[in-house]
């Protein structure tokens, strides 16, 4: 009889830990490969995790609605059904025991995260101190946090009065670098919100595009016939202004490069990511090779995309790898400006605010490594005059 691990798996690039929804097998129950075991919460959608192998779901189970690092060990197959059932009176019998094949660290700071202890998943900055103190009374840090904070210089009290506890090894480095977030001691009482994998990548990703040399051009664009092409072929608006903004970076390629320490990275396809809100945050579905397959086929494609960004359950190949973006807010119509943050991996994001008679507000930012102000400034004459004539979108090149 073997048992082999089942493990938090890496689902995308970014990944570090993964939300642990709920079980769909349960301790003894028979499964064949690529049978979906459970659900697994990502930094941006939810995921099946699926059996490796033919055999049986062994226990203990780790706790569902909970967060676990990647690698992490969730459960086991086994080949034998009565392994699987031995497996599982543990597990009944000690409910929260969670069999982890890391480090000690790793192990240590998983089990210091807290558990949800409501609905709204709200605890009080004193719960929360009392919840993360270890047994010596000292803020608690995960164990290579700790070792970089002393190897910085910083004091574990100090980092806890910015930080929700446990504090990561990220947090210690954003404090040795000034990037602290604000002190709310002194201010009213307050409770916190933990945040959600997808908010926490965001908020992650989003601190990270800061950093980027940014520029912004505006432009007034005219849709109006774009959006007569829209209606009468009954086609999406946005997926029609993804293919005009696709053509026109195939016109002017720059704006399909990406800055890196090595050079610009060329990419030989222009793939749009399209902003959608989301309940709970933010997703950003690819159109892949929108400039050059047809209409029908792109407009296929947007449709399930949009479907499984709603429901979550979007892929990572989904959503990863736009070469530029498209952020539309046209649906809002007191909305008529806004700025867009060029997303990493790319060069621009044209953000577009709701239509007025015939024309839209744009506002494109790029990064000033690939591209500058000029070369901006022409890209968005050819996309005007593009949009001028919406009906070459329809033709497949």
């Amino acid at each position: 009889m073997s048992r082999k691990p089942v493990v938090m798996p890496s689902l995308s690039d970014t990944m570090e830990e993964g939300h642990l929804r709920r079980w769909l097998k349960q301790p003894g129950d028979p499964v064949r490969k690529g049978e979906a075991l459970a659900e697994i919460e990502s930094d941006k959608a939810v995921m099946d995790l699926e059996a490796f192998s033919d055999g049986f779901l062994a226990g203990p189970l780790a706790r569902e609605d909970a967060d676990y690092p990647v690698g992490a060990t969730l459960a086991y197959l086994s080949d034998e059904a009565t392994e699987a059932d031995e497996a599982s009176e543990t597990a009944d019998a000690e409910p929260a025991t969670m069999a982890h094949e890391k480090t000690a660290a790793a192990v240590a700071a998983h089990e210091s995260t807290p558990a949800p202890e409501s609905e709204s998943n709200d605890l009080s900055a004193a719960a929360i101190a009392a919840r993360h103190e270890d047994q010596k009374g000292r803020p608690l840090l995960t164990p290579y946090a700790r070792a970089l904070a002393r190897d910085l210089g910083l004091e574990p009290e100090m980092l806890a009065r910015y930080f929700p506890q446990p504090i990561r090894s990220h947090q210690v480095i954003a404090a040795a670098m000034g990037a602290l977030p604000p002190d709310l001691s002194a201010g009213p009482p307050l409770r916190y919100k933990w945040l959600t994998p997808m908010r926490r990548s965001i908020a992650e990703h989003m601190t990270a595009a800061a950093h980027i040399p940014t520029f912004r051009i505006s432009a007034r664009l005219p849709v109006g016939r774009l959006q007569t092409l829209a209606r009468e072929h009954s086609f999406s608006f946005t997926l029609l202004m993804a293919r005009a903004l696709a053509q026109t970076v195939e016109q002017h390629p720059r704006f399909n490069d990406a800055y890196t320490p090595l050079g610009l990275a060329r990419r030989k396809r222009v793939d749009v990511g399209i902003a959608v809100d989301i309940p709970g945050g933010l997703v950003t579905p690819v159109l892949r090779d929108a400039s050059q397959r047809s209409l029908d086929e792109l407009g296929q494609d947007w449709q399930r995309l949009k479907q499984q960004s709603l429901q979550q359950r979007l892929r990572p190949e989904d959503y990863q790898g736009a070469t530029i973006y498209l952020s539309n807010l046209g649906m809002f119509p007191h909305v008529r400006r806004f700025d867009a943050i060029v997303p990493l991996g790319a060069c621009a994001i044209l953000a577009l605010g709701a239509a007025d008679q015939g024309q839209v507000e744009a506002t494109l930012s790029a990064d000033h490594r690939v591209v500058y102000g000029a070369d901006a400034a022409r890209f968005l004459e050819s996309l005007a005059q593009r949009l001028d004539r919406p009906e070459d979108l329809l033709e497949s090149p």
